[in-house]
């Protein structure tokens, strides 16, 4: 029983992990003129927006353009990062799944 236990916790300390990797995962990147800097979260929301000066020069259709474009290329980062750390968890996890606690 202490095995199966230990098991258990294993397997929850690796979601545990699994969640604190995927809640630190972010992406800030600055357009190509550097005028708009966005930075968005683990579900390519976004939690910051820096406009630099002469931003508001671009125009309403222009700078919402921006904002758009940047946050989509940050998010894009995120999904890449959000991809890589759930591929990793899932042969982790899996391996740990498979293994056969002496005694079965």
């Amino acid at each position: 029983m202490d095995e199966l236990e230990a098991r258990a916790a294993r397997q929850l300390d690796g979601l545990r992990g699994f969640d604190e990797k995927l809640q630190a995962i972010s992406a800030r990147v600055t357009s190509v003129d550097g005028l708009v800097t966005v930075e968005v979260d683990a579900k390519g929301a976004l939690v910051d927006l820096r406009l630099e000066h002469g931003a508001n020069e671009l125009g309403a259709a222009r700078l919402g353009e921006a904002i758009v474009t940047t946050s989509a290329l940050a998010a894009q980062k995120v999904y890449a990062r959000v991809a890589a750390v759930t591929e990793e968890f899932n042969e982790t996890f899996g391996d740990m799944l498979s293994a056969r606690p002496s005694g079965e």
